[in-house]
């Protein structure tokens, strides 16, 4: 399982209101991809107020890649000014408190459930 990690500068004018009304026209692009699990939409606070964050979790990287090529780069540049900075981390445990479950995911993307006690 792959957590991608996207960061980009807040468009120096945009409030949290202005951000939030941004997301959500973007939603019907993440819900009818299929590659993407999951998508947590974030705002930098203190020493990282000015930036925006977009947390992912995708089966591959590939998928990842896939959903952000450069027509979806050029398309954020145009927004705030400047190309993002992706990370990609292998997600290799994930404790879910809300849901409690622990779910841990194999090198070749099996999870398997585990006791959260």
């Amino acid at each position: 399982m792959i957590l991608e990690f996207v960061t980009f500068k807040t468009p120096a004018d945009w409030d949290r209101a202005r951000v939030l009304e941004d997301a959500k026209h973007t939603i019907p692009k993440w819900v009818a991809n299929r590659d993407l699990l999951r998508k947590h939409f974030a705002l930098g606070v203190s020493t990282d107020e000015g930036t925006s964050a977009g947390i992912y979790i995708w089966p591959s990287v590939e998928a990842a890649r896939k959903a952000h090529n450069d027509e979806w780069r050029e398309a954020v540049k145009t927004r705030s000014g400047g190309y993002p900075t992706i990370r990609y981390f292998d997600l290799f445990l994930l404790i879910d408190n809300e849901h409690r479950q622990v779910t841990e995911w194999a090198a070749d993307g099996k999870a398997r459930e585990l006791d959260a006690a």
